[in-house]
């Protein structure tokens, strides 16, 4: 049986090992590129940056580029694992990174458990990045370390274990308090765990508001009061408190706040129990929080808890933070992260929660409403809107306190944000969130392909669909055994020992018996898995069917034809792909199923690749793909593309369509200002419909090839029930895209 971590190891091993590469941001293909990007032309940035050293910003990386730096002594909750052992877990931050800020990391894992010597070592790299994030060093090293080096250098040094964890932290607070109608000027609070994080947590609650009579900080060894000798260090000796209590359980009596960092079960109930009303809670460990969520909720029903768990509400994530204010203080060249700029984003993220939760929040959590209160004390991590709202707070904030070397436009600032992190890095991550609110039964035909069961051991996982395997029960769970998969409750049907085999042969011959199908053929069709699992979808026994792994894509869309068939007021199947670039996505239709389109059926792939688009989330922006530009070339194709417009028009007039245009007319909005401004598109179209088969088809395999998109589908669009087929030898990846595209077409289906 394959474990957790079997899987996690092959995730790291596969393909290029590592989560990381580097990639040049400049074409580099002619001789000319290569002089201009080293010898002779690489001397001229060089020139300027020694006489303008500021520039460097301007000609190199510098500006986007943080260290995300280590010595490996306090790694992830494995402890002093060493900087070799702890390089996976950089690569992931790194990637965190990226993927929520769009910044670009190099992960320094450094052999240094003197504290001096590291800082001596990060301090001689400061020309090369623009930003350090100090990463899992042991308390107390890490706040001498921290200290030392934000005075030495004159760039942002910022150590995410304390405040990333502070920030989030703070911000809950101050929402929970609002919850509770207490003041923090008031509240008993008490911090089980005395390490960097907690430490830094009471540090800024501190700054928030807090009084230093009314804080309690436990360790190992109790209560840290004034006085006391074993187990301090003159970090936790700032914390000291003057008072009578000497254990957990004392600190806990009449208290109005818990932080806990410490360990499972560190809370017990008699100690909620003596808590104060409406007694808030954090609880912060990991995996498992010093209270279970539930036990906390039965012993006091008026408790007020978060936890670092994503399957509870109010998880306190270090990935609402550090990304976005490492983005606000890198884009104004920000010196230092100061006290001002923390508290510019807890009260960002304070703000963020009050507002109205956006339909795609909603959606992306399958919610039907969230607002603020008990249960949504700060925002989703995974809310898009953060960046938004965080990155400029503190960028604000870093011009106010005179850190910053770069004035800019905050407004103008949060417009360029939007750009910079477009749909294409959400759209995949989205339709699985949508998928998990609502999983739906979804048929594989191909039941013993390893592809396919690797994939469906991740579904059921992701809780992203309920899989059904056709085939062969022994041959199957054969396979599964081989593979070392956990699929024990997964649902396998045999064909060819199903007891309702007849009503499926008779209901494919009453679908087709007018079609010169025979009463033998169907009883011989009904049992082939591909013919079974369309039927199985047709009688209502299941939701979905994806299917082509190791099949002929026109064989089985011929099938899905005959016996599932195209919407009623949709008369064209059509398949589409989703192209994904850095900063945008495009749908590109048709690429699968219609070979010459006539005007009609260009109008229906129009409407139902509008109708994805909007599933999506997504305004459509239509361009008609012709070879000629609004009545240039006069063709009988150009004329069919023109004519599809008009049906699409007649249909959905609000739809944003235009056409008949060229494929440079559709996406560069420049080319198009200059030379066809009345088009309603402006160049910046998402939808591309192409004039038949092998454009579209020559055009995403090319992109996919060449241009470095990811190419997710094919999508198949227009049938009555959810059909998805794959592309033979596809990816287990794109398996598992596809049966959440199945089920959000269910879904969908479901509200119809």
């Amino acid at each position: 049986m394959a474990s957790f971590s079997e899987d996690a190891l092959e995730y790291h091993r596969l393909g290029r090992p590592g989560k990381l590469e580097v990639n040049g941001t400049k074409p580099f293909i002619t001789r000319r590129d290569l002089s201009l990007a080293y010898t002779p032309g690489v001397a001229e940035p060089c020139r300027q940056i020694h006489q303008h050293p500021e520039d460097i910003y301007e000609y190199t990386i510098k500006g986007n580029l943080v260290a995300v730096a280590t010595n490996g002594t306090a790694v992830l909750g494995l402890g002093n694992i060493g900087p070799l052992a702890g390089k996976p877990v950089m690569e992931g931050k790194a990637i965190l990174f990226k993927r929520f800020a769009d910044i670009d990391v190099f992960d320094l894992e450094i052999n240094a458990n003197d504290p001096d010597q590291f800082i001596a070592t990060i301090k001689s790299l400061e020309p090369t990045f623009g930003g350090i994030n100090l990463e899992d060093i042991k308390a107390p090293d890490s706040f001498y370390i921290e200290e030392k080096l934000k005075k030495a250098m004159k760039i942002p040094v910022f150590h995410d274990d304390q405040h990333g964890t502070a920030i989030i932290t703070g911000a809950a607070l101050l929402n929970a308090l609002k919850v509770a109608n207490k003041s923090i000027e008031k509240i008993k609070i008490v911090y089980c765990g005395a390490g960097a994080a907690a430490i830094a947590c009471a540090r800024l609650h501190l700054t928030l508001g807090v009084r230093p009579e009314h804080l309690i900080m436990c360790d190992r060894k109790g209560v840290i009061y004034q006085g006391r000798k074993e187990g301090m260090n003159p970090y936790k000796a700032l914390l000291a408190t003057k008072t009578k209590a000497r254990t957990l359980e004392d600190a806990l009596q009449g208290a109005d706040v818990f932080i806990g960092l410490s360990v499972k079960g560190a809370l017990s109930g008699s100690m909620l129990e003596s808590m104060a009303k409406n007694p808030i809670v954090f609880a912060l460990a990991n995996p498992d929080p010093e209270i279970e969520y539930h036990e906390a909720i039965k012993i006091r029903p008026d408790v007020i808890i978060a936890t670092g768990r994503s399957d509870y509400p109010n998880q306190v994530n270090n990935v609402l933070g550090f990304p976005f204010i490492f983005r606000g203080a890198l884009d104004v060249r920000a010196t230092d992260i100061n006290e001002t700029m923390k508290i510019a984003a807890v009260e960002a993220l304070v703000k963020l929660t009050q507002e109205e939760v956006s339909h795609t929040v909603l959606r992306a959590y399958g919610l039907k409403n969230l607002s603020f209160g008990r249960e949504y004390l700060i925002p989703k991590p995974f809310d898009h809107r953060v960046l938004f709202w965080v990155a400029p707070a503190v960028a604000k904030a870093a011009i106010d306190t005179g850190v910053a070397r770069k004035s800019i436009d905050i407004e103008t600032y949060q417009e360029s944000l939007e750009q910079r992190m477009g749909m294409s890095r959400e759209i995949i991550r989205y339709s699985i969130q949508k998928a998990q609110t609502n999983p739906k039964n979804i048929i594989f035909s191909e039941g013993n392909n390893p592809k396919i069961l690797i994939a469906c051991q991740t579904l059921i996982e992701e809780k992203i669909a309920n899989p059904i395997l056709i085939g062969d029960l022994e041959k199957i769970n054969n396979k599964i055994e081989e593979l070392g998969l956990d699929l024990a409750n997964i649902a396998i049907i045999d064909p060819l020992k199903f007891s309702e085999i007849e009503t499926y042969t008779q209901t494919l011959f009453t679908l087709r018996q007018r079609k010169g199908l025979t009463l033998n053929q169907a009883q011989q069709n009904a049992i082939e898995p591909i013919i079974f699992s369309l039927l199985m979808l047709h009688l209502g026994q299941a939701d979905g069917v994806v299917a082509g792994v190791s099949q002929a894509y026109p064989s089985i869309m011929r099938s899905a034809l005959q016996i599932i068939g195209t919407k009623t007021d949709i008369h064209h199947a059509s398949g589409v792909y989703l192209m994904l670039f850095k900063n945008r996505v495009y749908f590109f239709a048709d690429t699968t199923v219609n070979i010459e389109p006539t005007a009609e059926t260009l109008a229906d792939i129009a409407i139902e690749s509008a109708n994805l688009a909007k599933r999506l989330d997504i305004v459509p922006r239509i361009a008609m793909l012709s070879f000629s530009n609004f009545g240039s070339v006069k063709h009988p194709f150009c004329e069919r593309v023109k004519d599809g417009i008009q049906l699409v028009k007649m249909k959905q007039p609000d739809l944003i369509i235009d056409g008949e245009m060229q494929a440079d007319t559709a996406v560069n909005p420049i080319f198009v200002k200059e030379h066809y401004p009345f088009s309603k598109i402006k160049g910046d179209a998402n939808i591309l419909i192409f004039p038949d088969l092998q454009s579209g088809n020559i055009a995403y395999k090319l992109l996919h090839e060449l241009g470095g998109a990811e190419a997710v589908g094919p999508i198949l669009l227009g049938m009555k029930k959810p059909v998805h087929i794959l592309q033979r030898g596809c990816q287990i990846n794109t398996i598992i895209n596809m049966a959440a595209m199945a089920v959000l077409d269910a879904q969908e289906s479901n509200l119809v």
